[in-house]
């Protein structure tokens, strides 16, 4: 009995947290990501490998499905709050707006990013939500999207 007990309380205190596998628009898989909740918004954290090296927009999207190749299943930012894209704008950011990621010469990249807006609840909806990377990086500004170029992986966020 005392058992059930401690273990109902450990699972209490353990945040929600998911891993999420990313792969590209033929299925490969390119990395995985652990979103933790926290006292501050949600903790990604990122593994890349078999990437093109450079810098990499990534966001979180609105809709849990990563049909390749291009991944438009995957719909907008994640946007709960209505605001505009980006850091360097006023009304803005998206709670979908994550900095670029640098992937090195080799195609590996680690990452750690707060999304302070966003909880596993709202990522974890109903439809759930998706993690995509994209060819180019963010430039923080350009509507709806930074101008980052095309999706080239997905991952969906789900319970």
């Amino acid at each position: 009995m005392h058992t059930l007990i401690l273990a109902a309380l450990l699972a209490q205190a353990q945040p929600a947290s998911t891993e999420v596998k990313l792969a590209d628009g033929a299925g490969k898989p390119v990395g995985t990501a652990k979103l933790t909740q926290t006292a501050h918004g949600v903790l990604i954290a990122v593994e890349l490998h078999d990437m093109k090296p450079g810098s990499h927009a990534i966001h979180l999207h609105e809709t849990g499905k990563c049909e390749g190749p291009a991944f438009k299943s995957a719909g907008g930012h994640f946007n709960p709050a209505k605001k505009q894209h980006g850091f360097m704008t006023a009304e803005g950011p998206h709670a979908g707006d994550l900095p670029n990621i640098e992937v090195g010469p080799e195609g590996h990249a680690r990452a750690e990013f707060i999304a302070a807006d966003a909880t596993m609840d709202a990522l974890q909806d109903a439809d759930g939500s998706a993690l995509v990377i994209h060819a180019k990086q963010d430039d923080y500004k350009s509507q709806p999207a930074g101008d980052a170029g095309d999706r080239v992986a997905c991952g969906v966020i789900s319970k």
